[in-house]
């Protein structure tokens, strides 16, 4: 049974206009709802946008319900749950924006309270867990520092889990891991292993405006960074390879007058939403100068624009189904995209390339029983 992990943006309901209803949920069996932050000053965990996270009102919610109750995308992730029993929804804290604000976990009494404000929105909010997104530990001592923060977020999780009526109640805790290889260094990776059900590996942005050469921003083999590299160095670490769940982009990444990879360029162009970054739904370009390369020999492919010179690195379908083939090969716990909003919907969906590839879905039940949430409609199980 493969996990396969998706992240929801809070953001994306906006000018994506991606909402709950969009998620292909047969085909996923995790949601990382994207992000939570925490204040640096006291370790306390707060959703960062109210109205989209519980205020907004979607199709077939009423105005006239009595006060208290949960609305926005919890609300309909709430009730996508209860329809699939399958899919468990987990919190994601952190991201490459609010990460600086983890310097607060070398403080135990901040832990504590990063812990304690963390498990009580599970509750209030209908989720299955939690993923800590720290990007990144920027030496040993926060490396250390991240263990004890797991260590006390996994017996809270647990602590919770024992209350529930309902047996076997399993509440996650993933972290979304990196691949390059400083990064790696610095993270404890033994120490934190026994703490976690999923090792979320960010196997993306290999390469990018950062860099002076083009390149391939997801391959699989080759030099460091790579996958087959970064995977290879959490299994010395002792961490079974059921725990490794590889990251697949949902994106391109683009480089603006360059011969292609290797080759030097300069800028990256516009994209769809930021610079340089595109849509997977985009890709390929349609035009009679763009050609759609592969490499089998690394597990990359790109676009090539020979009248603009412009390369865009991203993975197509037969690319991803071959990281799935590898990912198998290793024992791999499964797949995890950044981000759902991306995708093409219906049978072009890569998602959907990428399920019928891993095979049956994992089946651990989500838990629908909150009540301790502080939304009256949560805590009766959204009864009619």
């Amino acid at each position: 049974m493969s996990m396969h992990v998706g992240y929801f943006c809070n953001w994306a309901i906006y000018a994506r206009k991606s909402f709950p209803k969009d998620v292909d949920v047969a085909s996923l069996s995790h949601i990382l709802y994207a992000f939570a932050d925490v204040r640096a000053e006291t370790g306390e965990v707060f959703l960062t946008d109210k109205w989209a996270d519980e205020d907004i009102h979607y199709d077939g919610d009423s105005w006239n319900d009595p006060p208290g109750g949960l609305y926005g995308n919890f609300k309909q992730f709430a009730l996508l749950k209860r329809q699939h029993r399958h899919l468990k929804l987990l919190l994601s804290i952190g991201g490459w924006t609010y990460s600086p604000h983890f310097a607060f976990a070398s403080d135990r009494a901040k832990r504590t309270k990063f812990v304690q404000t963390a498990v009580q929105i599970l509750e209030d909010y209908g989720l299955d867990g939690l993923d800590v997104d720290w990007e990144y530990p920027a030496n040993k001592e926060q490396g250390a520092q991240f263990v004890d923060l797991l260590r006390e977020l996994r017996a809270a999780l647990d602590a919770a889990a024992r209350k529930r009526t309902e047996p076997g109640t399993k509440f996650w805790l993933t972290i979304a891991a990196p691949c390059g290889p400083s990064n790696i260094e610095n993270l404890d990776v033994a120490g934190m292993e026994p703490h976690l059900d999923a090792i979320m590996l960010m196997a993306y942005d290999y390469s990018g405006s950062w860099e002076s050469t083009a390149g391939h921003q997801a391959k699989v083999h080759g030099p460091a960074p790579s996958t087959e590299y970064a995977v290879s160095r959490y299994l010395s670490a002792g961490v079974p390879s059921s725990k490794l769940v590889q990251g697949l982009p949902l994106y391109g990444r683009a480089f603006t007058n360059t011969d292609g990879p290797g080759t030097p360029f300069q800028g990256v162009g516009e994209g769809s939403w930021e610079a340089g970054v595109h849509d997977w739904k985009v890709l390929p370009h349609s035009g009679e100068s763009v050609r759609v390369h592969e490499d089998m020999n690394v597990l990359a492919s790109w676009e090539y624009d020979n009248q603009t010179r412009t390369m865009v690195s991203f993975d197509t379908t037969r690319v991803l189904e071959a990281k799935v083939d590898w990912a198998k090969s290793k024992g791999l716990g499964g797949a995890m995209w950044w981000e759902l909003s991306a995708d093409r919907p219906g049978e072009q969906s890569a998602i959907r390339a990428v399920a019928r590839k891993l095979g049956p879905l994992d089946q651990t039940p989500n838990c629908i029983s909150y009540p301790d949430s502080k939304f009256s409609n949560m805590r009766n199980g959204f009864a009619t």
